[in-house]
This record gives structure tokens, C-alpha cells and sequence, in this order.
């Protein structure tokens, strides 16, 4: 099915090769990722990237404060179509009119600075950009991890809001030049496999070993004929969950059709990779041999056929229930019971968002279910086409009658069952879902009060399978039905009707609209010459998610308010870090106004430092933080709450990363196979800190000074930071970097 070819390859005449007649290092300026990458490049050095971008698009949860950090660095407007969708913080009854306040201010912000506005469920962020945004060969940067068009010939990235800041600012996105990886496809997929089959098989067999780790993924072979082009784009999103950093397709007359489709034929062009291209690594992907998949929760890796899952439900789900409980102690799980009556009974079908909600995904599904029923009982269906042109389409060919003839439940377009805020389960409800994560949280629980519900992905036309059988779970591929590949007509006078496009034609004589819960960001100190910072979380867990950082869901409302939104940092994995990293906040505040409690005295005399060359604030532990979502809050709420560090082993992707650096906070790393023996409470004294990171130092000894009055010496790093990030984190912040340029 999936074969990983740790060594590099040559692509000649459409297949790969062990041997050429140039050298590898000719061979890689033949991919396709070297064109549009050096195309976009103003570095003038193919080793390092320093990346503008052709368009950018924002959603509701993270446009506010990217937009306040510009304006405070002084941006007078949006330099390159900038798209400000509002999919995600949509639910006006989270947070009364907080966010629907938001949504005003992005519409002030759009006439103000010559944006692109998209009303709440007009379309899913992704399904605009593609729509609207994508052309071949151009790049597109996103505020959503998501963020991918590769099928449409367009390089995407998904990244924090300060790198969003930055291009507002006319500045470039910087990163080393990636390795990239050919996935090759063969075959062609079965009746009743889907995208999402494909893609979970993908990310279950690069994932764990980090196979692709911020590499660019280009897709070529003979089986990317045998995709429409939602397949194409169905597989091409989930590739974010592999940690890779972006992908781009071999571009044909499928790809042709959809920009026809949209009224943009002129996006269109031909892309191959040249002859003899060269790969670091390859994939090999024979779509004939794809099976109906299932993820089981906490992640799209944790996946197995739905034929193996059905086989070894007992095991599996006890396995599940065993890793909730190590995670919730006060959650009661109990998902075994979901096994009787010779089936695994489901509670919840959801096909939604930029990976689910798709026209030829929700077509088929309405296949399968066309004259059955949902049925009467727990199961119950509900579908999120993911745009308004989508929905008309649906309307038109009937699909959505079929849907809503089987008890189905047709939603707008919002990415809410994503993210958790939108369809949270019952207490131990199982969730079968066409999106794109299950991690711990997706579906809106609480686990940490006690309400624990279960999250498993799969593709729409084995959950109309499921629905089909009353919510006992089925694959696809053993229903009886016969598929229709319909045509999809777009009509662009939606959103000539709704979206507000004012590119190129700014107003700065408008003001922008801020309700009260919008506010500026606190102050930020630059960095101090040496660093003590208190352990205020250790998380051992394999990975962290940006989720576990900053929850999803119900904070929602609270996004546009930096110290309302700190509050919910970390409160669902490790409850006691606010109170920690507040009290460390204080302790320091008392100091500067030279009113150092004993508590901090002794800590700084155990130092050997005093006085305005230290800085005393909080740090978090984890082995691999950052796995997930683009958010900035993951690293700017530890800031806010006085956060200067996180130490690991490795970051588990760029994006997290990077958000760490453009909020000030040290991304120290320590060498694989280095104990932590260390606990909350602890403190780690780091001398001379802001010298090293000034002479471009990588290895930063350190002490850690213990609650039980011990000491030990650790090596901490500081690996790969441009010229700026050094500046940057000198600054204390992105927003400090450009504040002292501007004055």
C-alpha cells in the first residue's frame, strides 16, 4: 500500500530511477518545489529562503491580532490580496457578541486596508483560498495549519500570525532550503475509498518516525490521473498531519477544469517535474491497494483498516480508554461498550470542513444513503458543505435532498466540529468524522471535569456507510451502491453578492471598529543579560499539541483579548500552569518595583545576579511541543503570562517554533538522549543569555537550581536563528524588533 524509501531518487520519464546523467544537486533544480520556491525567493542565496508570498488568507480566530500586531508596526495597508474568512469563531452564542465583534473589526479592517472579507458560513477558509486565491505556481501563506493547495499547483504554508505580520509588513518568510520528498503515486482507488482512506494511510506511515519532517511533499505518478480533483485536494490538506511543510502536485487537465470551473482559466499552467529530478527520499503510494481507514483517537496516526479495527475492537478501544485515563484521571471512559449486537455502534457521523466537506465527498455520501435511513436511534448525521457555491451546487443536483430524505442534517459551512465548537458528543460518545484531526479536545469535551467523548476519523462515504447501518460501523467498500461523478458548476455571483473585496482599493480614512473585548497586546521587555525562569509546566508526554497549550472550542471568544485568553492556557492537560506562571509573573513585577519577595531574593542570590541584568519569568518542559494547529496563542499566551522559554528535545513542527521565536521566547533544545530529571518548581539560570544569542551562540550551558536546594549543570541549544530571529528575540518580540526600527 505505502512503501518509505529512506534514500534519495531521480523521476525520469514518469518514474523513478537510482541513476542519472547529472548530479543530484543538478537533479533537485528540476523539481517542482525548487521552481516556485526559488521564484519567490529574494534571498539571492538558493540555500536560504527568504519567501513573499502571492496571497495570504486569515480566520476569525487568528486575523484580529495579526492585524493588531501590523498596525502597531506600523502597516498603512494590506500589500497582497489578504483574505479574512470567518469560519472558525462563528458561533455567536460562544461568548454572547464577542465574536461577532471580531467579525465587525475584520470587516473595518478589510475596507480600511484594501482586504477581501468573507461574511460567517459563506465558505471554510481553505475552500475560498482555493476557489479564489490558488493558481499554479503562485504561493499562498495561511494563519491555519491547513493551509494547502499543492493539488492545485499552488505551494501553501501554514504558519503563526507574527509570520503573517510579517509579509503585511513587506517582509519575508525566512526558512533554510527543505528537503524534499516525491510521493509517487500508482493505481487507482476502489469504489468506496475515499481521500480521507488515503490520506490517513499516508500519515500513519510517515508520522511516528517523522519521515517528513519539514519536507516540501511533491506528488507525481501515473495515479494522480486516476483523481478528481476534490480526491486530489482531499489527500493534499491532510498532509499537514505528516509535519511535512508544504506539497505541490503535477498539475493536468483535471487540475485545468477546476480553474475553468471557477472563471480562472488563466491560473492554469502545466506543471512536471524535469527530467531527472531529484528527491532526498521517496514515497511510494499504490492507491489500488488503499483500504476503508479509520483513526483512532488521539491522532490521524493512530490508524488501521476499519476491517482490522472491526477484527480487534476490543483491544483497540480498551487500548484508547487506557490512554484516556493516563491523560483524564476524572474522566470515566467507557467506549467497549460501544461493542454488541455483533458490531461497534457509533453515536455521530460528521462530514465537515476543507477535508470532508467537499462537493464530490458529499455527493457520494448522498449516493450511499439515496432511499436508506439514518435511522431513529443514537446515530445521528450531520454534513457542513464547505462553501455556499458548494451548497447551491448540492441543491441543484439533488444531493441535498437525498441527505436530508435519510435523516441527515445539512449545516453551513463552518469548520467548528474541527476545533470543537460545533457537535460535542455526549459523555462517552464515539464521533466518526470527515476532518481533519482527533486530537484530545477536537470534539468539545471536557475531560478534565469529567465529560470525556471519542473522536475517530474516516472518510464521508463509509460514515454514510455507518449511517446507512444505523451508526454500526462499516466500510465503504462493503455497500452496494453505484457512484455518480457529477460535474460541479460554480457560481461566483455568491460571493459577488456577500464577500467584500476591496484588494488594491484601501479606505484610511475609515476606522476600525473595535468592540470591548478587543485589545492591545501588553507591554513585552526586551531580553534581560541573563535568564533565571521557573519550571511552571513539565509535560513528558511523547507530543505536545498546540491544542494541549491552548485549547480550542469555547476559548474561542477570547481570542482578540491577549489576557482573557492566557486564563485557558494549558488548563486542559495541565490545570496548575496558569496559577504557576502567574505567580512567577508576580514575583517579578514585585521585584522591578524594588520589591523583591525572599522567595525570588534567595533564588537570585543562589544566582550570583541582581539587579536589571536578570529577568525572573516562567518556562514550559515538553518532550516534542508544537504538533498541530498554526495558532500563535500556543507560544503568545505564555508570554503574556510571563513565559521566556521552552526547552525540548525538538519542536515538533516550523510553525510552533517559529511562533516561539516572534513572541520572545527561547526555543532551547537539549540533545537527544539528555535526562530532565526535573520537575515544576524547579528553576533553570541561564548566564550571559543575551550575549550568546547576540554572537550567534549555539550552546548555552545552564544550571538548574532545584527546590530541594541541589544544583546540576545541563547544555541547553540554540539551534539555526536568522540574523533577525537573534534580533527578534533580543527585541522581546516581533512587534518590539519593528517598534525600535520605526522609531
Amino acid at each position: 500500500m505505502i512503501t518509505l524509501h529512506d534514500n534519495g531518487v531521480f523521476l525520469s520519464g514518469g518514474a523513478p530511477c537510482a541513476s542519472a546523467p547529472l548530479s543530484p544537486e543538478e537533479g533537485r533544480k528540476r523539481t517542482l518545489a525548487w521552481s516556485i520556491l526559488q521564484a519567490h525567493s529574494v534571498s539571492g542565496d538558493p540555500e536560504n529562503l527568504r519567501i513573499r508570498f502571492d496571497a495570504m488568507a486569515s480566520h476569525d480566530i487568528t486575523y484580529v491580532g495579526i492585524i493588531q500586531q501590523a498596525r502597531a508596526s506600523g502597516m498603512r495597508a494590506f500589500p497582497i490580496p489578504y483574505a479574512l474568512t470567518n469560519c472558525h469563531n462563528s458561533l455567536c452564542a460562544v461568548g454572547g457578541t464577542i465574536n461577532e465583534d471580531d467579525h465587525v473589526f475584520g470587516l473595518s479592517a478589510a475596507r480600511k486596508y484594501g482586504g477581501i472579507y468573507v461574511p460567517a458560513n459563506q465558505s471554510v477558509i481553505h475552500s475560498y483560498a482555493r476557489e479564489q486565491l490558488a493558481g499554479c505556481g503562485k504561493m499562498i501563506l495561511g494563519s491555519d495549519s491547513h493551509t494547502r493547495y499543492g493539488a492545485l499547483g499552488t505551494m501553501a504554508v501554514g504558519e503563526g500570525g507574527p509570520e503573517l505580520a510579517k509579509q503585511l509588513l513587506k517582509n519575508t518568510w525566512d526558512v533554510p532550503y527543505p528537503k524534499v520528498v516525491l510521493v509517487y503515486l500508482t493505481g487507482a482507488p476502489r469504489r468506496g475509498v475515499g481521500p480521507h482512506d488515503a490520506a490517513i494511510a499516508l500519515v500513519k506511515a510517515t508520522f511516528e518516525s517523522g519521515f517528513v519532517n519539514n519536507c516540501v511533499l511533491e506528488f507525481a505518478g501515473p495515479g494522480i490521473a486516476a483523481l478528481p480533483i476534490d480526491f486530489r485536494n482531499g489527500i493534499d490538506v491532510m498532509t499537514t498531519e505528516t509535519t511535512c511543510l508544504s506539497s505541490i502536485w503535477e498539475t493536468d487537465g483535471e487540475t485545468r477544469g477546476f480553474y475553468e470551473a471557477h472563471g480562472r482559466e488563466a491560473e492554469y499552467k502545466e506543471l512536471h517535474p524535469g527530467d531527472f529530478a531529484w528527491y532526498d527520499k521517496y514515497i511510494e503510494l499504490d492507491l489500488s491497494r488503499i483500504e476503508p481507514m479509520i483513526a483512532l483517537p488521539f491522532h490521524p496516526s493512530n490508524a488501521w483498516t476499519i476491517r482490522e479495527f472491526l477484527d480487534n475492537a476490543p483491544e483497540l478501544l480498551a487500548k484508547v480508554e487506557a490512554d484516556a485515563r493516563s491523560r483524564y484521571p476524572k474522566a470515566q471512559v467507557n467506549l467497549v461498550q460501544k461493542i454488541h449486537d455483533g458490531g461497534v455502534w457509533a453515536d455521530q457521523g460528521v462530514i465537515a470542513g476543507c477535508a470532508g466537506g467537499l462537493f464530490d465527498n458529499i455527493t457520494e455520501a448522498a449516493d450511499i444513503l439515496r432511499g436508506g435511513s439514518c435511522g431513529d436511534g443514537y446515530f445521528a448525521l450531520d454534513v457542513y458543505p464547505t462553501s455556499v457555491p458548494v451548497s447551491l451546487e448540492l441543491t441543484k443536483t439533488g444531493a441535498t435532498a437525498d441527505l436530508l430524505q435519510s435523516g441527515a442534517v445539512i449545516k453551513p459551512s463552518f469548520c467548528g466540529p474541527c476545533f470543537g465548537a460545533g457537535d460535542v458528543p455526549a459523555h462517552n460518545g464515539l464521533s466518526l468524522r470527515h476532518t481533519t484531526r482527533n486530537f484530545p479536545n477536537r470534539e468539545g469535551s471536557k475531560p478534565g471535569e469529567g465529560q470525556f467523548a471519542a473522536v475517530c476519523l474516516m472518510d464521508a462515504r463509509s460514515i454514510a456507510a455507518t449511517a446507512l447501518n444505523g451508526g454500526n460501523i462499516t466500510p465503504a467498500t462493503e455497500i452496494v451502491y453505484e457512484p455518480v461523478r457529477r460535474p460541479y458548476h460554480f457560481d461566483q455571483g455568491v460571493y459577488e453578492k456577500r464577500v467584500y473585496n476591496g484588494y488594491g482599493k484601501p479606505r484610511p480614512e475609515e476606522e476600525l471598529i473595535l468592540g470591548p473585548n478587543i485589545t492591545d497586546w501588553p507591554q513585552m521587555e526586551p531580553l534581560a543579560e541573563n535568564l533565571l525562569v521557573e519550571l511552571a509546566a513539565v509535560l513528558r508526554d511523547p507530543v505536545t499539541t498546540t491544542d494541549e497549550l491552548i485549547p480550542s472550542g469555547e476559548t474561542s471568544s477570547y481570542r482578540s483579548n491577549p489576557l482573557r485568553l492566557a486564563e485557558f492556557t494549558l488548563s486542559r492537560r495541565e490545570p496548575e500552569y496558569v496559577g504557576r506562571a502567574k505567580a512567577a509573573a508576580e514575583l517579578e513585577a514585585k521585584r522591578l518595583a524594588d520589591e523583591t519577595p525572599e522567595k525570588l531574593k534567595a533564588l537570585l542570590d543562589r544566582c550570583g545576579a541582581q539587579g536589571p541584568e536578570i529577568q525572573f519569568g516562567s518556562c514550559v518542559f515538553a518532550n516534542r511541543p508544537g504538533d498541530g494547529s498554526a495558532r500563535e496563542q500556543a507560544a503568545s499566551c505564555q508570554k503574556v503570562l510571563g513565559g521566556f522559554a521552552n526547552i525540548c528535545y525538538a519542536f515538533a513542527t516550523k510553525r510552533y517554533r517559529s511562533n516561539c521565536i516572534n513572541w520572545g521566547i527561547l526555543p532551547f533544545t537539549l540533545d537527544e538522549g539528555t535526562e530532565f530529571p526535573f520537575g515544576a518548581g524547579d528553576c533553570v539560570f541561564v548566564p550571559r543569555i543575551r550575549a550568546a544569542i547576540a554572537e550567534g551562540r549555539e550552546d548555552i550551558p545552564a544550571k538548574v537550581l532545584r527546590t530541594d536546594g541541589s544544583e546540576a549543570d545541563i547544555l541547553l541549544h540554540v539551534r539555526g536563528l536568522t540574523a533577525e530571529e537573534r534580533e527578534i528575540i533580543l527585541d522581546g518580540c516581533l512587534m518590539n524588533y519593528y517598534a525600535k526600527r520605526a522609531n
